[in-house]
């Protein structure tokens, strides 16, 4: 909760810094890299931060947590911040790295709005930054203890046992402990980052969900080749297709992320498209392991059936399930998928039961349109869970 002193500075500068966030974020990532160039040579998205994506979700979490804590006081900022800390904890943050960001974003707000920046606006903003960072923090802490590590310190060796092509564009990874210990438990859902070194040398890590149940020997996930269509093509994803192996080992760190499924009896919607499917595939995966009866309803949107990674795994684990429906969307279904509609994903004509629990997982215009659609037929808003990778950019607009 915000001072008394600091609410109506805050609400009469935010206006200004929300338009000048944009230019804070170059600042600050210039000032930030000029400092310290191993973050963005290890930690950081390269890719993101070459084309502005990382730039655009600071400022839409930082304008988002300071208009939450004008307009909701009294609530707690977990639910808005959970995304943040499970993808945080994945990358091994630590919380000194939030006073080098704390040091740096000051001076970016100070350099950009100039003699705007008087000390009682400078101690507001102080104050909003470490509100969102102190919370983040605990929230980090708590990942850590669930998973028995020291902060930061969630890197393991695993061992690629088994690589499945499974399209032109997507290859599985069977990954399991090189020290022969049991694998890290987790939910459905939840992903894991890799962290591989590049030509440059570069440690560049990106995240992947496990794409089968828990409780198995071994961990998978499905990596799909980046292609940039004008723009660079993923560095990670790249690699991991021209260089990764049967035998070679990978830097993995243990799993989280907050899409992950629930346990109960209610009826589930589990929507994705493209290789947002793998989020999918675990949870269906580990409803059919359990013999679940739950009603569920299946949506994905893919390019070409071609294109549609594990396509058969998932018709296969739908078939499995007595009370699940599947309903395919193809841009161009051909003549090998009679059972699918043609064009984008379009929920209005399904048969949506009450007390739905929504999974989405996909690029953020197909959640969006999803989300909508469930909206406005009712479903709450909290029942409505998504995974973004990469800088959420929907985050302000939640």
């Amino acid at each position: 909760m915000l001072s008394e002193q600091s609410v109506p500075v805050v609400r009469a500068t935010l206006p200004a810094v929300g338009a000048a966030i944009g230019d804070i974020a170059d600042v600050f990532y210039r000032k930030l890299f000029d400092a310290h160039p191993e973050l963005l040579r290890d930690l950081f998205n390269r890719g993101n931060q070459a084309n502005g994506e990382q730039q655009r979700a600071l400022a839409g979490s930082i304008a988002a947590f300071a208009g939450m804590l004008l307009e909701n006081p009294d609530q707690r900022a977990d639910v808005m911040l959970s995304r943040i800390s499970h993808k945080h904890a994945s990358l091994g943050i630590t919380p000194d790295q939030y006073k080098i960001v704390h040091e740096n974003i000051m001076a970016a707000i100070v350099d950009v709005l100039g003699d705007a920046v008087t000390p009682e606006v400078a101690r507001a903003w102080d104050e909003v930054y470490w509100l969102m960072a102190n919370a983040l923090i605990a929230l980090e802490a708590r990942l850590y203890a669930q998973k028995g590590v020291e902060a930061g310190d969630v890197w393991r060796s695993m061992e690629i046992v088994d690589r499945i092509e499974e399209s032109a564009d997507a290859v599985s990874l069977v990954l399991r402990p090189a020290d022969d210990s049991a694998p890290a438990t987790f939910r459905p859902g939840q992903y894991v980052s890799v962290q591989v070194e590049l030509p440059d040398g570069a440690r560049q890590i990106r995240q992947y969900s496990l794409s089968a149940a828990p409780g198995r020997p071994d961990l998978r996930i499905t990596v799909k080749r980046v292609r940039g269509d004008g723009r660079p093509d993923g560095e990670v994803s790249s690699w991991l297709h021209a260089n990764a192996r049967k035998g070679d080992v990978l830097t993995t760190s243990a799993p989280f992320g907050d899409l992950a499924l629930a346990e109960h009896d209610g009826p589930l919607l589990l929507a994705s498209a493209g290789i947002g499917v793998t989020p999918v595939l675990a949870m269906l995966d580990h409803l059919a392991a359990g013999g679940s009866t739950r009603p569920v309803t299946v949506v994905h949107a893919d390019r070409t059936p071609d294109d549609h990674a594990h396509r058969q795994e998932q018709l296969d684990l739908i078939r499995a399930l007595p009370d699940a429906r599947l309903h395919l969307w193809y841009e161009e279904p051909g003549d090998g998928a009679p059972e699918a509609s043609t064009g984008r994903a379009d929920l209005t004509g399904l048969d949506l039961p009450e007390g739905l629990t929504a999974y989405l997982c996909g690029p953020v215009p197909f959640m969006r349109a999803v989300r909508g659609d469930l909206l406005s037929r009712g479903v709450p808003a909290e029942a409505v869970h998504y995974e973004v990778f990469g800088p959420d950019l929907w985050l302000g607009q939640q």
